[in-house]
C-alpha cells in the first residue's frame, strides 16, 4: 500500500535525541573524550565567570560547538549555529535539548576574550592528552617538530606604507575592492603594514613561491602515534621555526634524554647547539648543500636516527588535515592571540579524531 506524502507534523515526540544518534556513531567516542576534558576545566571554568548575575551560555557548549565546526569544516560561526538550528547529530553533541534555542553567532565573539585571557585552548589541550597518556598512546622520549605557513585573513591590497595611507585617486577606484598598482614598488615589512592585520608580515615559505600576509604556525609531535602534544604562532620570520621549536622542547616535561626530528630547516648550529642543552638528540635532515651540515655520521650512524626521518614526516598529516578540515588554510581571524588560540583548539580536534581512531583499533 502506499504511503500518503502529508506535511503534518506530530504534536508531540517520544524519541530522543540520544535515540537518533546511531550507537556506533564517530562522535560517540569523542563525545566520551570531550566531556572528560571538559569536565578537568570545570574548576577554570568556574573561576572565569562571576557568582552573580544572570546565567550565559555554559561555555563547554560553546567549546563543543568549536568543535564541531573543526570536525564539519564549517566556514563561519554564523553557519554554525544555522547548522545547530537544524542539525540533530550537532545537537546531540553540544548538549542542546530539540527544544532548546540557540544563541546568537555574537556569542562567540563576545566569550572568545574570556577564552583567551583564560588560555583555554591550552589548557583543553592539555586535558586531552591527559586522556592520550593514561590510553599509553603518547611517546615521551622520541618528537618531531615543524612548522606551516597560515595565511593572514587579509589582502595584498591592505599592506601600505607606513608613514602615510594615500587617499583614492577617484571614486571608481574607492570602496572595499579598490584598484591598486603596486607595480615595480618595493615593499618590505620594514616600510609597510597591513591596515587590516597589522600583525601579519609578508613572508614567502621558499625560493619560487609567492609572498603572502602569514604566520607560522608550529606544532611538535610525539612519534609513536603522531599526536600533538605543544602548539605555537608567532610572527613570519626566518628564525621562529627553530626559535618556536627550541620553547617547545625545553616545556617537554622530565629530564631523560629524548630524540627531536626535523626537516632541512632546523639543521643550522644555534638550534643544535639549544636542544641539545635541553638533554636532546638531533635528528634533523642535513642540510649540506654548499654548506656545512651541523650534525655528523656520530648522529647520523645510527638506526634511530634513521626512524626518526622517517616518522617526521608525519607532522604534514597534522598540517594538511588541520588546513583542510579544520579550515585553517586561511585564517578566519586577526591577530596573533586569536589565530593562535583557534590553532591550538583545531590540534586538540585533531587530536580527538586521532585518538578514536586509535582506540577503535585496539578494540577487538
Amino acid at each position: 500500500m502506499r504511503g500518503c506524502d502529508d506535511h503534518q507534523g506530530a504534536m508531540f515526540s517520544y524519541v530522543s535525541l540520544e535515540a537518533r544518534v546511531p550507537a556506533h556513531h564517530p562522535l560517540r567516542v569523542v563525545r566520551r573524550l570531550v566531556d572528560a576534558a571538559l569536565q578537568r576545566l570545570s574548576p577554570r571554568f568556574a573561576a572565569m565567570y562571576s557568582d552573580v548575575g544572570r546565567p550565559s551560555i555554559a561555555p563547554e557548549r560553546l567549546l563543543r560547538a568549536l568543535l564541531l565546526q573543526a570536525f564539519y569544516t564549517v566556514r563561519s560561526e554564523r553557519l554554525l549555529v544555522e547548522q545547530l538550528d537544524y542539525n540533530l547529530l550537532f545537537r546531540w553533541f553540544v548538549g542542546l535539548g530539540i527544544d532548546d534555542e540557540v544563541w546568537d553567532a555574537s556569542t562567540f565573539s563576545k566569550n572568545r576574550e574570556r577564552f583567551l585571557e583564560s588560555d583555554i585552548a591550552v589548557q583543553f589541550l592539555g586535558a586531552v592528552l591527559e586522556q592520550a597518556r593514561a590510553e599509553g598512546l603518547l611517546s615521551d622520549e622520541h618528537f618531531t617538530v615543524d612548522g606551516t605557513l597560515v595565511e593572514a585573513w587579509a589582502s595584498l591590497k591592505s599592506f601600505r606604507p607606513k608613514e602615510q595611507v594615500d587617499p583614492p585617486a577617484s571614486p571608481a577606484e574607492a570602496g572595499r575592492n579598490r584598484r591598486v598598482d603596486f607595480h615595480g614598488e618595493r615593499r618590505t615589512n620594514d616600510t609597510h603594514v597591513s591596515t587590516t592585520d597589522p600583525e601579519a608580515r609578508l613572508y614567502r615559505k621558499g625560493g619560487g613561491k609567492e609572498a603572502r600576509l602569514a604566520f607560522i604556525a608550529h606544532a611538535l609531535m610525539e612519534n609513536r602515534n603522531g599526536l600533538v602534544v605543544d602548539t605555537r604562532l608567532t610572527a613570519a620570520t626566518g628564525t621562529a621555526e627553530r626559535e618556536s621549536g627550541v620553547s617547545m622542547i625545553r616545556r617537554v616535561p622530565g629530564r631523560h634524554r629524548i630524540s627531536v626530528g626535523g626537516d632541512k630547516h632546523y639543521d643550522s648550529e644555534a638550534f643544535v647547539t639549544s636542544i641539545r642543552d635541553c638533554q636532546a638528540v638531533p635528528h634533523v635532515a642535513q642540510n649540506d648543500t654548499r654548506r656545512r651540515s651541523a650534525i655528523d655520521a656520530r648522529t647520523t650512524r645510527h638506526r634511530g636516527y634513521r626512524i626518526s626521518q622517517r616518522v617526521r614526516k608525519r607532522v604534514e598529516e597534522i598540517f594538511g588535515w588541520i588546513k583542510t578540515i579544520g579550515g585553517l588554510r586561511k585564517t578566519r581571524h586577526r591577530g596573533t592571540a586569536r589565530v593562535g588560540w583557534i590553532w591550538t583548539l583545531t590540534a586538540a580536534a585533531y587530536n580527538l579524531v586521532r585518538m578514536r581512531n586509535l582506540l577503535a583499533a585496539a578494540t577487538p
